[in-house]
This record gives C-alpha cells, structure tokens and sequence, in this order.
C-alpha cells in the first residue's frame, strides 16, 4: 500500500512539475508575442490591435463626414442585402436576383466564394457562393462582374483608401492625387471629400445596378428608414443613391473581426490560442517578415507593392483584358510609371473562408500564397523579378514554422460568427443575397 501511494504522489508531482514547465513556457511565448506586437505597433502598445466590439459606434474609425448611427447602420445592411432593389438590370431575368451581398457573403469573408464574381447577370449560389456562374440569357459583356478579385468588407473601418489601386478616397494617400481624379467617371467622387468606402459606394450602388428611388423605398417600406438615418436632409435629396450608400458604408464600417481567437487572446483570454498559433504569430511578426506589409490594426496596411503575381484576364474569367489599367496597380489611377504593379495591402481577417487570393485569384489555398512570399518569384511575365517590391524577398522558415505561420492565419485570424451581420430578412421578403430560381433552390427559400 504504502509503495502504491509513493508511486501515485510521485506521479502527481510529475505531472504537476510538466504542467509547470508548459505554462512556463507558453507565458514565455506569448511575451514574446507581444513584445513584436509592441515593435510592430504604430502606437508602442499591443492593445493597438484590438477591435471594439462592432456596437460600440463611437470607437470604431469612421468618416467624420459621416457619422455612425444605429439608424443609419441598420439601414445600410438592409440595403446591402436586399434583392428587391437589385432592379437596373442589363435584362429582365436578372432583375431582383442579385445584390451587394452577392459578391460579398460574410461566411466567405465578406468575398465571392467563387474567383471572380457575377453580381447581374449570374445564377445560382451553391454552398458559400460557390457555385455563382453566368445566366445564360446574358452576354459576356452584359454581366456585371469585376476584373480583380473584391476585397475583403472585414475591418474595412481602418481602410481610408479603397480598391487594389487604392483610387477611392480624398484622404491619406490620395492627398496630392487630385490632378487625376476628374480623368475617369469613378473617381470624380473624391472631390466630395469622402473617406474610400464613402467614395467608393457612392460609385459602386450605381455600378452594380442597384435602384434607389421613392417609388420602391415607399413600395419595401424604406422610407421611414430613411427619415430616421437622414432626419437633416431634405426630402428632396433624401432619398437618393448618395444618402442610400452612406447608409451601406455605415454598415459595412461595423463588420470587425472581433470574435477571433487572435482578438480574444489580445483582450486576456490566454486559452484562446494555442501554443503553435501563439509561434506562428511570432513568425508573422518576426522571422517571416509578414507585419513588414501588414502591420495596422487590419493586418493591412495602406502601402502598395508589387508581387508580381498573375492579373484576373490571365485565368479563365469574364470581360477582363490585358489592356484593363486595373492589372497597372497603384499606377493605373496615379497615372506615374513608378507607381505599376503595385497593389494594396489588404487585411488578413478570414483569409481561409474563401479559396482564392491576390487580385487576380491566381492562387486557391494559404499553402500556396505561403510558397509564393517564401520563394519571392514573379510569376507574372508583364512583371520583371527587378520591378517587385523591396520588401518582397525570400523567407527561410523550416516546414515546422511553415505549419504554425498558417495556424495562425487560417485559426488565429479567422472569426467563426461572421453570419452574425446578416440580417433576418429585408424589407422586400425576397430571398438573398441573391434571388434567381437555382439561388432560391440553393439557399432553400423558394
């Protein structure tokens, strides 16, 4: 008996003695953590990377030309998602089947969960947007679809200048680019003085077809909406594109990634990483370079730089051409040759939820970008390895360290509630994000 006890307090000792050493080592691990969160910080402190909590409208960035409201946020993901104001259509068919939500789904990261997406003129949702493809009564050249992959709506609050070319937005680093913005239609809207998402909505409600005019606002029962999100304007502006898109940038500036374990690790909740993700965050602001580039509360930043990666028209797409001025980058929109090839940083928030990255979709899974930034090759044949961005060279990272840099994007980063944006339904009942008869059949609300 007392040989068993001697055995048993000896195991319990060593047990206790392991559990020691781990948590000794995973504190070690996650002040290292901090320490490059400290270093990478604009601000000296890793608290610098927490979100608020998408409720508290006040401490989320915002445009001061347009204030957060309830009434204004509630507004806008109504009219982000509702089919029923989807009625500028190229063709009868696609009127009321489409809408800001269908390039833009929240499980897949506020992306298309296809490489390039089809707004009017697509069919059929599948399983996270997966299987959207073209109605056949359409032409090519009907469809309403972008040659660059849509960016990211997560965390766009801390992004004052929107796109790849980063062309939207009167602030930041669009001050100085004012000679070029009345060149082309889309960008003679930052002379209003918006912030990107503002500037970019303004043009993207009448891109993308969407209808705003009393007659359907009364109709879906909108109006009311409207009176209380605008009560300062007149009614005779009030109901327009312009204040409608206000309303949709309101609530786009609410979708934060704060529910990911890499936000509750930074607000104390130390079992919300594990130790390989607590090491892979090392590497991402460390060894591996990442926070070089992403490095603003997003993992974004708002520098440009060529990679050198493939353009959307060098993949099997639609209405994309070598001759786009989108494939040029940053120097696209500024016009300067030094500024070619270069594209935003985006943020790095549910990177995993949609199987396509870069802007020209050229990669389909986190392995395959990682491979890409180790190696540090162009792949673009319009893009010399000369032409590629300073701070894009090789990464020596073993296999082990490869594994725990991905842990931390696709689980650390990855917020497991972004349904949580969506609403209910919309005002006009009918089904979204989009309403054609296969999305119906998909989306099981016929």
């Amino acid at each position: 008996m007392r040989s068993s006890l001697i055995l048993v307090f000896s195991l319990l000792l060593f047990i206790m003695g392991c559990t020691k050493d781990q948590t000794s080592d995973t504190a070690e691990y996650e002040n290292k953590l901090k320490d490059f969160l400290r270093d990478a910080s604009l601000t000296g402190d890793y608290e610098y990377y927490i979100f608020p909590d998408e409720n508290d409208l006040n401490a989320i960035p915002q445009d001061p030309k347009n204030r957060l409201t309830r009434e204004k946020v509630e507004l806008g993901k109504f009219i982000f998602y509702d089919t029923g104001l989807a009625m500028d259509a190229a063709k009868p068919s696609g009127m009321g089947t489409y809408s800001c939500a269908t390039c833009h789904i929240p499980t897949a990261g506020f992306r298309p969960g296809v490489a390039q997406g089809v707004a009017d003129g697509g069919h059929g949702y599948g399983f996270n947007g997966d299987t959207r493809v073209k109605n056949t009564e359409y032409n090519d050249n009907e469809l309403d679809v972008q040659s660059a992959r849509p960016l990211s709506l997560i965390n766009v609050a801390y992004v004052t200048n929107t796109f790849w070319n980063g062309q939207f937005g009167a602030t930041e680093v669009n001050e100085g680019t004012e000679n070029v913005w009345d060149l082309r239609d889309d960008t003679q809207n930052n002379f209003l003085g918006f912030q990107g998402i503002e500037a970019q909505n303004i043009q993207g409600l009448a891109d993308h077809r969407i209808t705003i005019n009393k007659d359907l606002l009364d109709q879906y029962g909108y109006t009311p909406m409207f009176d209380a999100a605008f009560p300062g304007v007149a009614p005779s502006e009030r109901y327009t594109r312009l204040y409608a898109s206000l309303a949709v940038s309101a609530y786009i500036r609410t979708i934060l990634g704060n529910q990911a374990p890499f936000q509750q690790w930074l607000k104390g909740n130390k079992e919300a990483m594990s130790l390989d993700e607590i090491k892979g965050g090392i590497l991402f602001f460390g060894k591996a370079r990442c926070s070089n580039c992403h490095f603003r509360p997003n993992l974004g930043s708002l520098e440009f730089h060529a990679l050198g990666v493939k353009d959307m028209y060098q993949s099997p797409s639609f209405n994309a051409a070598e001759s786009d001025r989108r494939n040029l980058g940053r120097g696209g929109f500024t016009l300067n040759e030094e500024d070619n090839y270069q594209f935003k940083v985006p943020q790095l928030y549910n990177l995993s939820d949609a199987p396509f990255f870069f802007h020209g979709s050229s990669k389909t899974t986190l392995d395959e970008v990682i491979d890409y930034k180790v190696q540090a090759r162009t792949e673009n044949p319009n893009i010399p390895q000369d032409k590629l961005s300073i701070k894009f060279r090789p990464i020596d990272i073993s296999a082990e360290e490869r594994e725990q840099l991905i842990s931390f994007l696709e689980v650390s980063l990855r917020d497991p509630n972004m349904d949580r944006y969506a609403p209910e339904s919309v005002p006009s009942g009918f089904c979204f994000p989009n309403n054609d008869t296969q999305s119906q059949i998909d989306l099981g609300c016929q």
